[in-house]
């Protein structure tokens, strides 16, 4: 019991230190134009739209979240690895 117990703060500060390691890393994406600035765990910090149509804007932002969603899927398979645990699906 008291092991279960262990292993579950082990993943609670885990999860959390992979959180802040999202937040910290930011990606900056460029399409036709536009600049974006997002975190890896897909907060956009910034959008520089340069004059850009709304749909070019939008292709943008759905980009960079597109990019920072490989970015974390990376980051997760790699730190959930090193704990054990298999996701297929990440």
């Amino acid at each position: 019991m008291f092991d279960q117990v262990k292993q579950i703060n082990e993943l609670r500060k885990k999860a959390k230190d992979i959180e802040n390691q999202l937040a910290s890393e930011i990606l900056e994406v460029t399409h036709k134009g536009v600049v974006i600035k997002v975190s890896a765990n897909q907060d956009i910090l910034s959008l520089n739209s340069n004059g850009a149509d709304d749909q070019t804007i939008l292709k943008a932002v759905n980009e960079a979240l597109k990019e920072s969603k490989k970015v974390m899927s990376k980051r997760m398979r790699g730190q959930m690895g090193d704990l054990g645990i298999n996701l297929p699906g990440m």
